[in-house]
């Protein structure tokens, strides 16, 4: 298997060298007419979710979760807010009500868009997770617009979409034991998908689309485990790289078939990385002791944060300061960890208006 792995990892860092040469994570945009957005809608999965998931059936609606914002689970799969939260800010505009929200929001509370996002689903149905994939939230998207109780299509062309896409369908194609020597067709079928999303939420009238370009998954503290949280796994890390530019040549195309800056890779790869690196003081962003080390986890590896037995006695642990840490749980940022990615981010976000 190791042999299999590091063949793996050759292929996939042969394969990016020989396209990629120097290029990187860069945020794509153009010189375009700046008009702040006033609605955000946003697709995809627990680093976007604001709450869409039952309450029966999600963890982030357990204590310690939401512990700095809003002091209470909300369902976010954070200590607070996430990076829808943290989008909507630099936009200038509230975080978007959950879907599942929308019969008992005010109309008011609805004019700043709406989050389809549910936390652990992919492009593609994912193991064991019966909760809509992206398919199914964007036909969401589409029946709130065909009754037109709230939005209008002259709402559209000044709003902008988020696409997260942050690994579950690679978790799922590893869970389900496929080859890996498929990984790398599997990887193209991921971004074609992201690709027909995206266009297709083109296609209802919104003029903008940003779509995160995959975080290093070699980080993760789910990986960085097995080196006790000292560095990240160069193999995992590879892989991603492979993901992050097929994602980019696809969002090349969709962009020549409409126009220049109709699509932008949002450089999540990158921005983890210069917070990882951060040595010295860059504006809003944090300088993390050990910033692969994550904050709630479960007290050995039967558990996870959130989880108490039978007598509902805590099974995990919580750092002393979760504003100290980057991650939250072995997989998601904390709120503080969010607010330094945008912070990275958010020197290009301007040029992504519409």
């Amino acid at each position: 298997m190791e042999s299999l792995r590091l063949f793996i990892c050759l292929f996939l860092f042969s394969f990016i060298s020989f396209f990629l040469g120097a290029e990187s994570d860069h945020l794509q945009h153009s010189n375009v007419k700046r008009l702040r957005p006033n609605r955000l809608f946003v697709f995809g999965d627990s680093y976007a979710d604001t709450g869409n998931i039952r309450k029966s059936l999600s963890d982030s609606w357990k204590i310690p979760y939401g512990i700095t914002f809003p002091q209470k689970p909300s369902g976010r799969f954070s200590d607070g807010r996430v990076a829808t939260d943290f989008l909507a800010r630099y936009l200038g505009i509230k975080s978007p009500i959950p879907y599942t929200w929308k019969d008992y929001a005010g109309k008011e509370r609805l004019l700043y868009g709406m989050n389809y996002a549910y936390g652990g689903t992919g492009v593609f149905k994912t193991k064991d997770n019966p909760l809509p994939n992206m398919t199914t939230q964007i036909d969401y998207f589409q029946r709130v617009l065909a009754a037109g109780n709230i939005y209008s299509p002259s709402d559209l062309p000044s709003s902008i979409a988020l696409v997260s896409v942050a690994g579950n369908d690679y978790a799922s194609f590893l869970a389900l034991k496929r080859p890996l020597t498929e990984l790398p067709a599997f990887m193209k079928q991921v971004v074609d998908q992201i690709a027909v999303n995206a266009m297709r939420i083109h296609k209802l009238g919104v003029n903008k689309i940003l779509i995160p370009s995959m975080q290093p998954l070699g980080c993760l503290p789910s990986v960085t485990i097995f080196t006790s949280f000292q560095r990240c796994n160069a193999t995992d890390n590879t892989s991603t790289k492979l993901h992050n530019y097929l994602l980019h040549k696809a969002i090349a195309r969709l962009n020549n078939e409409t126009k220049p800056s109709t699509f932008v890779v949002l450089d999540h790869y990158n921005a983890f990385l210069t917070v990882f690196k951060n040595k010295g003081p860059e504006p809003g962003v944090m300088r993390f002791g050990n910033p692969l080390q994550p904050c709630c986890v479960g007290v050995n590896s039967n558990f996870d944060c959130s989880n108490v037995d039978e007598k509902g006695e805590k099974k995990y642990t919580i750092c002393e300061d979760p504003k100290a840490a980057f991650f939250w749980d072995i997989f998601h940022p904390t709120e503080e960890g969010w607010r330094s990615v945008y912070s990275v981010l958010h020197k290009n976000l301007k040029d992504v208006w519409i």
